[in-house]
């Protein structure tokens, strides 16, 4: 086994009180250190050798703008190295034994647990996904009666409070029915998609499913026509403080909408049910939101006035529980007095179902969410990545030892008890007083309390900070998923996805508490700079960029850039290409992956940095000179039937006109030009293989990676296919290259890219 055993803990220091939880250490981590040690060296030597060339290059000349440009490409490849290393050192593995709760902890006696589902437009997250998460959340194997469920709509559509209500009313049924059948698979849509050996009772759940998946459905493809059926039905139901215009897109009031109260709604059995609040917030377009982070501000005070449960669940409303002992399992953690006190939230690995077999799209991000935060668990504990994650509610409001940063009203404190019933008066007033735009105004929400305002990854920023106040996290990774979502299946839903993130990581990189040198005095060097290293993470598009034109640029110009065969920096060059990315397929296929897997991960980690690195570092400084402005996109979920088929077949799809698909294509060209001249060189004997090597091995490198790219251009004739007007602008761009037109090119790229982030 690859690791060992080296303590447990429980929630208890008597010898025969069982284990709720077990740690491990790696077994590697001894050889990641010394790896680590003999690899810088390594780095060393070669910057030692770009500072040579630099010394003997004649300033301003070609060789010395070249030698600059590498000298600088790997000082940041060397920095982005060293500080994924820290991922590295302590690298740890935890087991839960859920079973052994109850002996040490009643049933009677677990917290209540008030769990946040976030979902913003219906016509790319489809609330039939919004459903499945509900119904699975409600069908945990934990007291109904202790979970409150609130629906963050920050769309503000009736359509989504609509696809609530009917979650609802099936609910009273799926209920009871998964209790009979004690199914693992508690997510409706997933239950019904497997095969299984059908009774009558499953039939009629099912027939019930469909009809109201075919009435979500229906209204969702009648479009406007749909939304105005929905609004009759609602006012027919006779929702407190309905008026037609509550839900219009911009500009809307608050909506809170109790459907289901655990005091008083049952199922078919006679069974108490959990609560399910519906919560839009007001909008206006004149006071800021705060995108993400607001929207959980707002379920956090709401929840906190009609509930206000010491545990709370955050997800995704298409991160649907795959496993209903899930909350068991962080309980074992949270119940454990050792680590309570100091622990600030557990969070479970973001995985996804629906992933083709070699994952072209690399959208498992296997090191990321997983190795990465095994190796921080080693340390303070795993970073927070915006989706199943329990959080003890305390940690929003102050650090562990200090005292309770206090909201204005006492109803909002961690401590406070909830006596009222949730439908009272009093209770509702303070929920839509609290949820309005304007409440935050000159208070502490999002800066000292809560989720944290100030980036587009306010997950990463919300978790860095909290452990710069002294909480420590834990990283629940079980064998069977404890959550499972939906991965992009289009390579420009994947990219900006990716861009929004890294233009998230440099508004932490560069605010007030920056982890370099704020994270590094507060949580010590190694995690300071593992938080650095993600806050960097577009950084790598510089280096990625250089290599990926300059010595192929070079080469067409007759220029030789590298150690020739036979001189000794060759094989400096040659063991930091093998150790680095002999490393990374280690590290990969260790925890599971395949070397398909990993070879596509690479690769995507290519295109990621000629495109949404690229992009996402372009937009956050034109944002800073106030030149561009950010957006939040959401990712579709939506998924096309002609476009799903070839992501199973493993096509990548590059269908649609867009800009992060130039600098791609360029590459590609240039890079297959430079090839095969080199190539046709060799062969005719006008250079010799000995000086061109390093420079057609890099060119043959990603000529191989691009190999999607050129079928997309050439060989394909579907709707994934290149766009016609982006492969006859690369092309043009690329020829310019070649033939060295420079500042016809810079003029174009500069005006290109800022049209396109306008």
């Amino acid at each position: 086994m690859e690791e060992q055993r080296v303590r447990s803990s429980s929630s208890s220091s008597i010898s025969s009180s069982p284990p709720l939880h077990t740690l491990r250490h790696a077994r590697r981590t001894a050889f990641n250190r010394a790896f680590a040690a003999v690899y810088t060296c390594a780095i060393s030597a070669l910057l030692y050798y770009h500072a040579l060339k630099l010394i003997h290059s004649t300033t301003l000349s070609s060789s010395f703008f070249i030698s600059l440009s590498f000298f600088l490409s790997d000082a940041i490849l060397a920095f982005m190295w060293a500080s994924r290393q820290c991922f590295l050192m302590t690298i740890v593995y935890r087991d839960e034994y859920p079973e052994n709760l109850e002996r040490v902890l009643k049933k009677p006696d677990f917290p209540a647990l008030d769990v946040f589902i976030c979902t913003a437009d219906p016509y790319k997250e489809p609330p039939m996904r919004l459903i499945s998460t509900v119904l699975a959340v409600m069908a945990y194997e934990y007291p109904t009666e202790k979970i409150s469920i609130y629906v963050s709509d920050d769309g503000g559509s009736e359509l989504t409070l609509f696809a609530c209500m009917e979650a609802a009313k099936f609910a009273t049924h799926w209920l009871p029915f998964c209790r009979k059948k004690n199914m693992i698979n508690r997510s409706p849509e997933v239950y019904f998609a497997s095969n299984h050996s059908w009774c009558s009772e499953t039939e009629k759940i099912k027939i019930l499913y469909e009809s109201m998946k075919a009435r979500v459905e229906n209204v969702l493809d009648r479009g406007k026509v749909g939304e105005e059926y929905v609004n009759e039905e609602l006012q027919s139901r006779a929702f407190s403080k309905w008026t037609e215009e509550s839900f219009t897109r911009q500009d809307h009031p608050t909506v809170i909408q109790i459907l289901l109260e655990s005091s008083k709604s049952k199922d078919t059995t006679g069974h108490l049910m959990p609560n399910l609040i519906y919560v839009s917030r007001e909008k206006r377009r004149t006071s800021p939101h705060n995108f993400k982070a607001g929207a959980l501000n707002v379920l956090l005070r709401v929840s906190a006035s009609m509930s206000n449960a010491p545990i709370i669940l955050t997800l995704d409303c298409d991160m649907y529980p795959n496993d209903p002992q899930t909350p068991l399992r962080a309980l074992c953690y949270l119940s454990d007095s050792k680590i309570q006190s100091q622990l600030g939230y557990v969070q479970f690995p973001q995985m996804f179902h629906g992933i083709n077999k070699n994952d072209i799209y690399a959208c498992e991000y296997k090191q990321e969410f997983q190795t990465n935060s095994m190796g921080l668990d080693g340390l303070v504990g795993p970073n927070y990545v915006g989706t199943g994650c329990f959080f003890n509610r305390r940690a929003f409001f102050g650090g562990p030892s200090a005292t309770n940063v206090s909201p204005k009203i006492p109803e909002l404190s961690p401590n406070h008890v909830v006596d009222k019933n949730i439908q009272s008066q009093p209770i509702l007033e303070l929920a839509h007083k609290v949820a309005g735009c304007d409440y935050e105004n000159k208070t502490q929400w999002g800066f000292e309390m809560g989720f944290r305002y100030g980036s587009l990854s306010e997950d990463f920023y919300t978790g860095f900070r909290l452990q710069c106040e002294g909480w420590r996290s834990t990283f629940c990774n079980p064998k069977r998923p404890a959550f499972l979502g939906d991965a992009p299946i289009s390579l420009i839903d994947a990219l900006q996805q990716c861009q929004r993130w890294m233009i998230g990581g440099l508004q932490v990189a560069f605010c007030k508490f920056r982890p370099i040198t704020f994270g590094v005095r507060s949580v010590g060097p190694l995690v300071g700079l593992a938080y650095t290293n993600y806050s960097f993470w577009s950084f790598w598009f510089v280096p990625l960029t250089v290599y990926a034109f300059l010595p192929q640029l070079a080469h067409l110009n007759g220029l030789t850039i590298f150690p020739k065969l036979s001189e000794p920096w060759f094989f400096l060059y040659v063991f930091l290409f093998l150790g680095a990315y002999g490393q990374d397929l280690f590290e990969f296929v260790i925890e599971g992956g395949t070397v398909q897997k990993w070879w596509n991960n690479q690769r995507m980690w290519m295109i990621r940095g000629l495109s949404s690195f690229m992009f996402g570092f372009l937009e956050f400084f034109l944002t800073r000179l106030g030149i561009s402005t950010y957006g939040f996109g959401l990712t579709s979920k939506v998924v096309d039937d002609e476009q799903s088929k070839r992501y199973d077949q493993g096509k990548f799809e590059f269908g649609v006109s867009s800009p992060m698909f130039m600098p791609l294509t360029m590459a590609a060209i240039i890079n297959l030009v430079s090839f095969f001249m080199g190539l046709m060189q060799v062969i005719r004997g006008s250079s010799s293989v000995e000086g061109l090597f390093l420079q057609m091995f890099i060119a043959g490198f990603v000529v191989l990676n691009s190999l999607p790219i050129y079928e997309a251009m050439v060989l394909r004739r579907d709707k994934g296919r290149m766009h016609f007007k982006t492969t006859i602008i690369s092309t043009l761009l690329a020829l310019l290259l070649i033939f060295r037109a420079w500042p016809y090119l810079v003029s174009l790229l500069a005006i290109s890219t800022f049209l396109a982030l306008k």
